[in-house]
């Protein structure tokens, strides 16, 4: 099982602009076959080392990591976040 992690840091830190970039992420369940799961959380905490969302994705394999990186559905959300993302950092492990 591969976890893929990734934390988004906004432009746009309102509310309004958190929950519609958390409806876009949370828009792939069900359209990709090789995520398995897929959660996104909200940061309740907003301290000055805070990120805003946090995407945790898991699959069965890094082949299946790989398909999801090219998949449309995903690549539709790549393109969202290179508009309203000001910084991300990602951690991918295996358990």
């Amino acid at each position: 099982m591969i976890t893929h992690i990734v934390f988004f840091k906004l432009k746009d830190r309102s509310p309004e602009s958190v929950r519609k970039t958390a409806d876009v992420l949370n828009a792939m369940r069900g359209q990709i076959p090789e995520l398995l799961e897929l959660e996104v959380g909200i940061d309740v905490l907003h301290s000055e080392r805070s990120y805003d969302i946090a995407l945790i994705t898991k699959f069965e394999s890094l082949a299946a990591l790989e398909a999801y990186q090219v998949h449309p559905e995903h690549v539709k959300v790549i393109e969202h976040m290179a508009t309203v993302r000001e910084s991300s950092v990602s951690v991918d492990f295996e358990s």
